[in-house]
């Protein structure tokens, strides 16, 4: 793994951190709808990658979380190298002990994978990756005390978690607006699900996109995403 990621705009060194730059990353940052928006959270920034990415599009003041204190420190790195450092901040802290002033407009995750299966030894990557630390019950708790009135939740997931999330979502009055289900290929069931979320009760937008074409390269749609941020 190296330990730098460069970006058309920016740079990810992400060596000290639980969790390194990854597709799931990266398909949020450029997906999550951001128009419009002028404050926005990330909850459990990592490197920063997500903030950073939201910077990039949007003129909005961007705060990330991050409990890893190690993780937190290197995503400050990373904003401070960046073009955007007058407008985020990294705040190392758990989300339960946050708190805000001005509700955002715009809260974006990319939360521990829902697992069944035995935790990793690391102890850093466990708590990056499983829902033991946090759960989608927790977490969604948490955007609903965040999230402004007309405010919107991003987040990506495996695709076999939606159905819990949605129910997860729901309890909290958190409502699901837009789903694009993610395949790795044409002919594979979908892996991920980027999800949209609000407080209002809307018609859902359903739609998906394949990652890798036939010819074992970067699908057009996947291009036409990460156009702005993946150097070629």
């Amino acid at each position: 793994m190296t330990e730098a990621f460069q970006f058309k705009q920016f740079t990810i060194r992400h060596d000290r951190c639980a969790m390194k730059v990854g597709t799931d990353g990266v398909l949020l940052g450029a997906w999550a709808n951001a128009k419009g928006k002028r404050r926005i959270l990330d909850i459990g920034t990592g490197s920063g990658l997500i903030a950073l990415m939201l910077a990039q599009r949007t003129d909005a003041m961007i705060t990330g979380i991050e409990i890893d204190p190690a993780s937190a420190a290197q995503a400050q790195e990373n904003v401070a190298a960046s073009p955007w450092a007058d407008r985020l901040q990294i705040v190392a802290t758990d989300i339960a002990g946050y708190t805000s002033y001005q509700a955002f407009d715009l809260i974006v995750s990319n939360p521990p994978f829902f697992n069944e299966m035995l935790l990793p030894p690391d102890a850093a990557r466990s708590q990056a990756r499983h829902t033991q630390a946090l759960t989608f019950e927790a977490l969604l708790f948490h955007v609903q005390r965040l999230l402004s009135p007309k405010g919107s939740f991003c987040a990506i997931l495996p695709a076999t978690a939606l159905t819990q999330f949605s129910l997860a979502a729901a309890a909290q009055a958190l409502f699901v607006v837009h789903t694009t289900f993610v395949h790795t290929t044409m002919r594979k069931a979908p892996k991920r699900v980027l999800v949209e979320l609000r407080k209002e009760v809307s018609p859902i937008v359903e739609d998906s996109f394949v990652l890798t074409g036939s010819d074992g390269r970067r699908s057009r749609a996947y291009e036409d995403l990460t156009k702005d941020y993946y150097v070629r």
